[in-house]
């Protein structure tokens, strides 16, 4: 049976939730994020990206290109919350669908076309989203989650394409390399040092020298650029939280290295968190002492994935929590109140520095493998602790 995967994609989703809280903001040049001069592009209207703003760039460079754009902080919870409002109009109507991120889905509608045309009723689920919610949303539909995702992206905002059976490597082939997903600032400039500036150019490279520039991502990239996809629509269920843990050998009081074993755990479910396209609003720590009681201490703070931010309010919560100066067999991180977001819009106050440094971290990690990069303060953390911190995810609705 041939795949119909529709992929559905909310335009400019953080400006249209202004937008539609605020009717002033109709048709006005607008920047979410920080508003300081060292603060980040979270989002910006069509309006504003005409001049070439586009997000993760510095402010300030941004309202140079666009100086008479408004700029909004920005609510993550209201942008959570409109998230749900679409999320349950697709739940009713999909027989299969998937939440990749805060304004992105994918529905798998294979077998559809034996009573309606799939396409067709794509639109109609489009059409219903737009008039319920009030917000412009894109829709593509093809035989794979990449072809559909990239096209969705080609041909935004209120697209409504069809890349018909056969036709993936044609559509694909003049698009520059960037366009593929997984393909970051960090991976496009190497493939352009390379001379690779089309993804019809990356199909010809071989197989071999892609695995050896790239280690297991290559073989991923060989895969996109000949359109094969074959990742299946994963049923969507809401993650509550991404904890880790780990239980000493022998009793500890060694406050030096409980910090280091803490940081190299924020360190973990930070990374483990941009890679799903999380944020997190709720940490705790916890701690069990030797004669096995438990404490836990917890704080709410603004929407993040941040090493930095995360690792100041673990510390923090630490401090706080350890008062009885006994040996400790236990420590422990946990991160809830987890909403879909990308690294790049989370830091809202952040800098276009700390944007490319995690960039770049993670894709050091993603090449070869999460223990490769980490803080100097984790050196005296061994390979047996590191082992022993076990991450798992927590419980789902």
């Amino acid at each position: 049976m041939e795949r119909n995967i529709i992929h559905l994609d909310l335009d400019a989703f953080f400006v249209a939730v202004e937008r539609r809280n605020n009717r002033a903001l109709a048709n006005r040049p607008l920047i979410i994020g920080g508003s300081s001069r060292r603060g980040v592009v979270a989002a910006c209207s069509y309006e504003t990206r005409q001049f070439g703003v586009h997000s993760a760039m510095p402010m300030y460079l941004a309202l140079q290109l666009c100086p008479d754009a408004k700029v909004i902080s920005g609510d993550m919870e209201a942008y959570s919350r409109c998230s749900h409002e679409v999320t349950e109009i697709i739940a009713e109507a999909a027989p299969s669908f998937e939440k990749s991120s805060i304004d992105e889905f994918y529905i798998d509608a294979s077998g559809m076309d034996r009573y309606f045309g799939a396409f067709k009723w794509a639109k109609g689920l489009q059409g219903k989203i737009n008039h319920e919610t009030r917000l412009p949303i894109s829709m593509a539909m093809s035989t794979s989650k990449l072809v559909s995702k990239v096209a969705t992206g080609e041909f935004k905002p209120q697209a409504s394409q069809n890349i018909p059976t056969g036709t993936e490597q044609e559509f694909l082939s003049p698009l520059a390399v960037e366009k593929i997903p997984m393909i970051g600032k960090q991976t496009a400039s190497f493939l352009y040092d390379m001379g690779v500036r089309t993804v019809a150019t990356l199909r010809e490279m071989p197989l071999n020298f892609l695995v050896s520039a790239f280690g297991k991502n290559g073989i991923s990239l060989w895969n996109k650029a000949h359109g094969i996809d074959e990742s299946p629509v994963v049923p969507y269920s809401e993650q509550k939280s991404i904890s880790t843990e780990c239980t000493f050998e022998e009793d500890t009081i060694d406050v030096k290295r409980l910090n280091s074993i803490l940081t190299a755990m924020v360190e973990k479910v930070a990374f483990q968190l941009r890679d799903q396209k999380k944020l997190t609003s709720c940490v705790t720590v916890k701690i069990r002492y030797s004669n096995f009681d438990t404490e836990t201490k917890q704080i709410q703070i603004p929407y993040t994935s941040s090493d930095h931010v995360l690792l100041h309010t673990v510390t923090a919560l630490f401090k706080k929590l350890y008062n009885r100066r006994m040996l400790i067999r236990l420590v422990g991180v946990r991160l809830s109140n987890l909403v879909h977001g990308s690294h790049q819009i989370s830091l809202f106050d952040d800098t276009a520095e700390a944007i490319n440094l995690y960039e770049a971290i993670d894709f050091i990690k993603h090449k070869h493998g999460v223990e490769k990069i980490f803080r100097a303060t984790t050196l005296g953390v061994n390979r047996r602790v590191r082992m022993e911190m076990n991450m798992f995810k927590g419980n789902v609705k």
